[in-house]
């Protein structure tokens, strides 16, 4: 079995930091936390424009952090794996800020200003539930 050298090995651990490496990048992962959110709970979250907004998360998909679906005219991003944010936490404890801290800013919101569905749920009338009689 052949051993992998130092630089090889090392190559491949930097890929995903180096992808989540800025604070906008890190941001949005906090952002969409351990559920899903759409663009314009993103915009609405983090007070961005929505073409900023897609440009990181073209990388953050690109390079295998996020995956999409779409539903009706919205696409949902969600974390492929939920330790990125176990991640930054451990990265919050060596910047010396208290887990505790960016623990409560990770998305468990919805936020008025968004009109997904997620957010702004669509109400169905009462008479509309009703049985039509003839």
């Amino acid at each position: 079995m052949k051993k992998t050298s130092i630089p090889v090995l090392s190559e491949k651990l930097a890929a995903p930091l180096q992808a989540i490496a800025s604070p906008q990048r890190i941001a949005i992962l906090l952002a969409i936390g351990k559920g899903e959110a759409c663009v314009c709970h993103l915009e609405a979250a983090l007070g961005w424009r929505q073409a900023y907004i897609s440009q990181h998360l073209m990388a953050l998909r690109k390079a295998d952090i996020l995956q999409d679906r779409r539903e009706g005219r919205y696409v949902y991003y969600r974390l492929k794996n939920a330790s990125y944010l176990d991640l930054i936490l451990d990265s919050a404890s060596l910047s010396g800020l208290s887990a505790e801290t960016v623990s409560a800013i990770i998305n468990t919101k919805v936020y008025p200003s968004c009109e997904c569905p997620h957010c702004v749920p669509v109400l169905i009338s009462v008479t509309a539930l009703k049985p039509k009689t003839s």
